[in-house]
Order: C-alpha cells, then structure tokens, then sequence
C-alpha cells in the first residue's frame, strides 16, 4: 500500500454492476481534477480470444478446467507487479484488451497498428505523473499462492450481485448481444463454477467496501427467467468491513439516501435505483482524503 501513489481496485464479474461503480469514481475524479492510470482487467488475460477458444477445447479433452476466472488463463504476477511499481514509484505498463471493432478502430488509430477485436494492444508506459492508479476487473483482490494482489490495494471495492441474478444478467447479455445458445451459456457457467469460488468469492472477504445488488422478484430458476430484474425490482446492500477506519457516518448516510436503511452495525440498503448516488455520496470523501494523505 502506498500514501505517496494510491490504488483503488473494483472487483467483479461481468454484468456485476462494475459499470456503474466506474461511473461514479468518473464524476469523483472529474469533481475533484484527480488524474487516474486506468487499468481494464481483462488487459491481463493469458490469451487473446482465439487463443482462448484453441486453449479452452485443449482443456476440455484433457478434463482440465480453464476459465477467465482463475489463474491459468490470466497473468496475476504481471498485475501483481503492476500494483507493486505503482505503489513504489507511480510507474508501470499497461496495455488494453478490445472487445469491440469500434475499440479496435479508436486504438488502432491512436497506435497505428491494424489490430482486430478480441485482440491485445501492445505494452506502454503508464501516464506520467498520475494521482492514483484505478483498477477495474475480475482480479483486484485476488490472493493465490504464488501471487497476492490485494496486499498492494489501499482502497479495495466489491460489486457482486447475488449469485442466481448475476446468471441472469450472463444468459441474456450471452444470447442478445453474441447469440450463444442457452446450453452453450450454461456449459460455461459450469465450467466456470470451481474457478468463481476459488478466486472471485474469497476476494468480497478482502473489500472495503462491498455493493451487493438483491432482486426483489423470483430469481429462483435462473435458466428460465424472461428478463433482467430492474433497478427498481431490486435493493443494493452496502457492506462496510471497517467502517471506523473508513470514517463513515451512518446517520448522514441515511440522510442523504431516501429510503435507505441499516441491517447491520456495518450494513446499510438503498434503493438499487440510487445505487449509482449512494456510491458517490459514499466514495468522494474516502478519495478525498486519500488525496490529501498524499500531500503530506
């Protein structure tokens, strides 16, 4: 952990909510001039998507598991050693994962390359003179044998949905947008199983700050279910580890937030629809300090 050159990491699973968590630390960054070194997770997967698809029916013949969620498919040493140089001297590489033809066209117009989507772009240098680096992705508290991750993190959040509504979210995002079939969709949640609790669920334990989005509609049969639960079909828990250390008051919290309660000493529930305000209310005054902990 460092004072001097801070980092923030957001972990979850796609569709988690980590979009909006983004969102917020974007107008808290923007509110307050901080210039963040953005780091996307999937920039430290092992393989490029075609390499994934060659790797994947590899491990499928050989009974191996192979998922994005662990280890053998993603470079943890490299981001560990990402984390540790910032940390030490604000200073690492970075390089972006494209999901789209619309990422390859802006980064191959910014590189010069002639790069694909499903593609890497290659390492550079991180931005000079950043305030805090900001990581977003599947890994940021992620704690193996060989590497640990979260040691390097000052400030760690959590976006996980409850388990049945994140299957929800993957089987329509799967079929509606890249046409995979419902069994296709749930072979990879099986295939995925062991690796999600191995290395995503223990890093919710690890957070600071944890946003867990709760349905309030039947999520019971997943595999069944017509649509995505709305924000407003769903309430967002809102667990603090330390909330002493992290200087949050409760009783301006829930004043802030309509309709918000406490569950616990260190919960609090709002509305899922002021999920996004409640992160910003809740976050900019821990990233201020850390801003100010650094001029000292």
């Amino acid at each position: 952990m460092s004072k001097k050159h801070p980092i923030v990491a957001v972990t979850g699973s796609s569709g988690a909510g980590t979009t909006t968590v983004k969102r917020a630390f974007e107008h808290i960054f923007y509110r307050d001039g901080i210039t963040a070194a953005v780091i996307e997770g999937d920039s430290f997967h092992r393989y490029d998507r075609a390499a994934m698809k060659v790797e994947a029916t590899r491990a499928a013949a050989e009974h191996r598991n192979l998922s994005h969620f662990g280890p053998e498919a993603n470079h943890f040493e490299l981001l560990a050693g990402l984390f540790h140089s910032y940390g030490e001297t604000g200073t690492g590489k970075k390089r972006y994962y494209i999901h789209s033809d619309s990422e390859a066209a802006e980064q191959n117009a910014r590189l010069g390359t002639q790069l694909t989507a499903g593609q890497f772009t290659p390492w550079e240098d991180l931005p000079d003179n950043t305030d805090l680096l900001f990581y977003e992705g599947l890994h940021g508290l992620v704690v193996t044998e060989e590497d640990n991750v979260a040691a390097h993190v000052d400030l760690g959040v959590g976006v996980v949905p409850i388990v049945n509504l994140e299957w929800i979210q993957k089987i329509h995002r799967d079929n509606l947008e890249r046409g995979y079939s419902a069994e296709a969709i749930v072979d990879t949640i099986m295939r995925r199983m062991p690796d999600y609790i191995r290395h995503i669920t223990p890093q919710f334990s690890l957070t600071d700050i944890n946003f867990q989005r709760v349905a309030t509609v039947d999520t019971s049969n997943p595999f069944i279910a017509r649509d995505i639960p709305t924000a407003d079909e769903s309430f967002v828990i809102i667990r603090f580890k330390e909330p002493e250390k992290l200087e949050v008051s409760f009783p301006y919290l829930l004043s802030m937030i309509k309709d918000s309660f406490m569950s616990r000493r260190n919960s609090m529930v709002v509305p899922g629809g002021k999920m996004g305000m409640a992160m910003e209310i809740i976050l900019q005054p821990i990233i201020e300090r850390m801003m100010d902990a650094r001029r000292v």
